[in-house]
């Protein structure tokens, strides 16, 4: 029985019902030496407790989604069949020109958000360079299947979760499909693909996207398997002018790290919530090995840069929580590196999906205009909810609604009195 699927989760609502009623119905009624008696209402509080507490974790995962599959929650499942010495490129000096091109099957995603808004589509792929074996998922834009632009390349997004967490929070939690799918028919945010690779590659570690000869080539998995998966498979634009990557927690520091240091295969990041050290987290496989730790912190990247990488990075924070790491970032940049920050407050709430889920559409918002393509005017832009300023640091947030003050753009009048 799937640890997220519906049957468990109704599976585990009936014994939660049933343990409520076996007291209530038994308690008074079991026979028997007092010591079987006492047992037996020992065992039935246990019940309750059990299926309580087993409830509310399956409600908080699907929520959040957290964990995949059983394999996941045990720390049992490994996608890594091998890790060679891919040397600081993450090739291994393999001309990727010559590689042939990876046909995949994809099938209908399932779980929640997966089919909506068109639906989302998941393939297992065996990355080559990599030697990583795990599933990515995709979705089209609206625009993808009609005729006027049947012969018109896409952008694509790459979304990476937080750790531990599930490539399909996107679609789940953070509802991205559902969010952009009405913005992109109206011409308000641009026509990306959508595209969400597996990150939790080894069983209860946090990968910190990076390569590590001997045991998991992250970074190669996720820049450049999966785009060349994408680009053999569907009509995506090139890297790096059509390619961007978005992450929150875990993943945000992913999202800067392989941004600043790929230029050649991305050409703009998202950051919510994210960090510079990997030792934000503490599961890190990159914050154990010193200079490991150094070489994945894009604070110490962008400093020690011989030639300051051609990148936009849209960091997003709230102070304590991703916002000075941003702005140390933004001091330490230099042309043609862009940083734009946005300021989030403490009155939005704290580090989950509910503050990320409201930033998802100024993000993209900001994208289209980053990305090598048809860009959205400025007013157009600025229509609707949330635009592309960010909010000063300053308490004025009153009459401000949660979803303005989490997406950045609250008390608007203050932010331009203040600039």
């Amino acid at each position: 029985m799937s640890l997220t699927g519906t049957a468990f989760l109704y599976t585990l609502i009936a014994l939660a019902v049933v343990a409520v009623a076996l007291p209530l119905v038994l308690w008074s009624r079991i026979g028997g030496p007092r010591v079987l008696r006492g047992a037996a209402r020992v065992l039935m509080l246990v019940f309750a407790q059990g299926t309580a507490v087993a409830l509310v974790f399956v409600l908080v995962n699907n929520a959040n989604n957290l964990y995949d599959d059983w394999s996941d929650l045990l720390g049992t499942s490994n996608h890594v069949q091998q890790a060679a010495d891919l040397g600081a490129d993450g090739t291994g000096g393999i001309s990727l020109k010559r590689l042939p091109k990876v046909r995949q099957r994809f099938t209908q995603a399932q779980g929640p958000g997966m089919r909506q808004a068109g639906g989302v589509r998941v393939t297992q792929l065996r990355g080559r360079v990599s030697g990583v074996n795990a599933e990515v998922y995709v979705w089209l834009p609206p625009q993808y299947h009609e005729a006027a632009y049947a012969h018109r390349r896409f952008p694509v997004v790459e979304l990476l979760p937080g750790y531990p967490g599930s490539p399909k929070s996107w679609f789940g939690s953070l509802r991205a499909n559902g969010q952009l799918e009405p913005l992109m028919r109206e011409g308000k945010v641009a026509p990306f693909i959508l595209v969400a690779p597996r990150t939790t590659l080894l069983p209860g570690v946090d990968t910190g996207c990076a390569n590590v000869p001997g045991t998991v080539n992250a970074d190669t998995w996720l820049s450049i398997d999966v785009p060349r998966m994408v680009m053999d498979n569907f009509r995506a634009q090139p890297a790096p002018n059509g390619w961007a990557v978005a992450g929150y927690s875990a993943g945000a520091h992913c999202a800067t790290k392989l941004a600043v240091a790929h230029p050649d295969r991305y050409r703009a990041a998202v950051s919510l919530s994210g960090y510079n050290d990997p030792v934000g987290e503490r599961d890190s496989l990159a914050a154990q090995d010193p200079d490991l730790r150094r070489a994945t912190n894009p604070y110490l990247m962008l400093a020690r840069a011989a030639v300051p990488p051609a990148v936009a990075l849209y960091l997003s924070g709230q102070p304590g929580d991703g916002y000075e790491a941003a702005l140390a970032l933004q001091k330490e940049a230099k042309a043609p590196t862009a940083v734009h920050v946005v300021y989030i407050p403490k009155s939005a709430g704290g580090h989950t999906m509910a503050l990320w889920r409201p930033q998802v559409v100024p993000a993209f918002r900001w994208l289209s205009t980053q990305l090598d393509q048809h860009r959205i005017g400025a007013r157009q832009a600025k229509r609707g909810t949330g635009d592309l300023g960010a909010t000063p640091p300053a308490p004025s947030t009153a009459g401000s609604t949660r979803e303005a003050l989490a997406s950045g753009t609250a008390s608007r009048a203050a932010s331009g009195r203040k600039r």
